[in-house]
């Protein structure tokens, strides 16, 4: 997983996030790079350095049509408070840092069958719920 924090959206803290989630990886399965069609990700420089990573784009600008990434962006900002800080980058740095270890490491989610996102990213059988009736069950899956 990467991230950055930046005081503009061009494809620089892009690549610096992308850079660090390749470094942190702990397999070499195929990998898929799913994004919102933003000009960053869009960017020549940006698709060059995916390269064997196989990437995805929403299909419209609708930010519905990315609603996990906004989802934990919003989770961020209101459940760790990270919008109420009124401090300079190299501070807000150290903040995004530490919320998003505590939220991978450190805080179970119900999604998750109450494991860590890490903990359930780094699993080869996930066990998952069907939610297309309503008499749900469960299936494995491997990865």
């Amino acid at each position: 997983m990467g991230y950055d924090v930046s005081n503009s959206l061009a494809t620089e803290g892009s690549l610096r996030a992308l850079t660090m989630a390749i470094k942190q990886r702990e397999y070499k399965d195929k990998l898929i790079h799913h994004s919102d069609r933003g000009l960053q990700y869009c960017s020549n420089d940006y698709q060059k350095a995916l390269k064997k990573i196989i990437p995805s784009m929403t299909e419209s600008y609708d930010p519905y049509a990315n609603a996990i990434a906004e989802r934990i962006n919003r989770i961020l900002k209101q459940k760790f408070l990270l919008e109420d800080y009124l401090v300079d980058i190299k501070t807000m740095k150290l903040l995004v840092r530490d919320a998003v270890h505590t939220y991978n490491n450190k805080r179970p989610h119900w999604s998750c069958y109450m494991k860590t996102p890490e903990q359930m990213h780094l699993q080869r059988e996930v066990e998952i719920r069907s939610y297309k009736n309503k008499d749900s069950y469960f299936c494995s899956i491997n990865l």
